[in-house]
């Protein structure tokens, strides 16, 4: 099993921020698919204001490459993007058009 945590930051718009809460309440089925056949075998996501932290757990077949591929090749994948975008904005040091960051492990017990 391999882990990584990454953030991302809602628009600061209260309205925005329950719509978007409203559509990880019940995830689009072809969505979650997509997850798990990408090798996650687990996902969550914590909101603290506007920023977004997601936790995810893989198995070995999982790599960034593939999972993006396949979100590549997936139009109900890109549809989910497109609206998620939307309600998302880039953190502060991310390069253009990258949506979560993957975050740096700087401490474990």
């Amino acid at each position: 099993m391999n882990r990584y945590c990454l953030a991302l930051d809602l628009k600061d718009d209260p309205r925005l921020i329950a719509e978007y809460e409203k559509y990880h309440e019940a995830i689009w089925p072809e969505i979650h698919d997509s997850i798990i056949s990408s090798g996650i075998t687990h996902l969550e996501i914590y909101r603290c204001f506007n920023r977004l932290f997601m936790v995810m757990e893989t198995n070995d077949s999982f790599s960034f490459d593939k999972k993006g591929a396949l979100d590549a090749a997936n139009a109900k994948v890109q549809e989910w993007e497109t609206l998620m975008w939307k309600y998302q904005q880039a953190i502060p040091g991310s390069k253009p058009g990258e949506k979560w960051v993957l975050m740096k492990k700087i401490y474990n017990v």
